[in-house]
């Protein structure tokens, strides 16, 4: 059997995801993928608190496991995405669940470690934060919540910068943006994480399910719209002589060099 590559325990109505990957900086396998949408879909609390052991919350995809593996997804993987017509199903579970998430990001949160922090509805940032969407530098276009909620936080025109330089930034800055509503220090990152799960957890869940409903309703797109058109985005350009390059570039410690091809 596997190794599961995540923890979920639950006490109080507060469900804690842990990303178990230390070694790698919790970066992410298909079996994540997997864990991660089963932990949200079957989640009996009433809030969820999503973080990373180690000394990073998620470095994002494993380049080795899957952007440096053009080999088709594992047959289950295949099978959810194609019953969701293509959207990512973790992406589908995190941005449609009426449970709210908090995100306590730990460490560094760059690529789809920062998208799977913008899914969460609150993020509490540890002073050793950092935030990154490297699609950019990896030929690639981010998923949706880095199209449908980034700009929504930050503005558009920080946005923009964001995704089209690739550029990492720290906890500081991300607060003074809008990017975390937070920042403590990582000594009591879990503490307030679960300090504020507890205060929403002790409200009537249904009520707290309608307004998470609403918000989604009002302020933000289609997700699942948004979502299909940028797994199809994604998938086309991982097949470009670009993303190859930052990939390999990425694993020889080099700078890539970029043909538009």
């Amino acid at each position: 059997m596997t190794e599961s590559v995540l923890s979920y325990r639950e006490a109080d109505h507060i469900g804690v995801i842990t990303l178990t990957r230390p070694q790698v900086m919790n970066a992410l396998t298909y079996q994540s993928y997997l864990e991660l949408e089963d932990a949200v879909r079957g989640t009996s609390a009433r809030v969820l608190i999503i973080t990373g052991e180690g000394r990073a919350f998620c470095s994002g995809d494993d380049l080795r496991a899957i952007l440096g593996n053009l080999a088709p997804p594992p047959a289950e993987s295949q099978r959810r995405s194609k019953a969701l017509d293509g959207m990512t199903p973790a992406v589908d579970a995190l941005l449609n669940t009426d449970v709210p998430i908090i995100a306590a990001v730990n460490g560094a949160a760059v690529g789809w470690g920062m998208e799977l922090a913008l899914m969460a509805d609150i993020r509490i940032a540890s002073e050793n934060a950092k935030f990154g969407e490297l699609f950019v530098i990896r030929g690639l276009c981010c998923d949706a919540a880095g199209l449908g909620r980034l700009a929504a936080l930050v503005g558009r025109e920080r946005a923009a910068e964001l995704l089209f330089t690739g550029e990492v930034i720290d906890a500081a800055t991300a607060k003074e943006i809008g990017l975390v509503s937070r920042l403590v220090p990582h000594g009591e990152l879990m503490d307030s994480a679960i300090a504020l799960a507890a205060r929403i957890a002790a409200n009537p869940p249904l009520a707290v399910q309608a307004l998470k409903a609403g918000l989604r309703r009002t302020v933000e797109p289609d997700w699942r719209d948004t979502g299909r058109w940028a797994s199809q985005q994604i998938q086309r350009l991982r097949k470009t002589e670009d993303s190859a390059e930052g990939v390999r570039a990425f694993l020889e410690k080099r700078t890539p060099v970029y043909v538009g091809r």
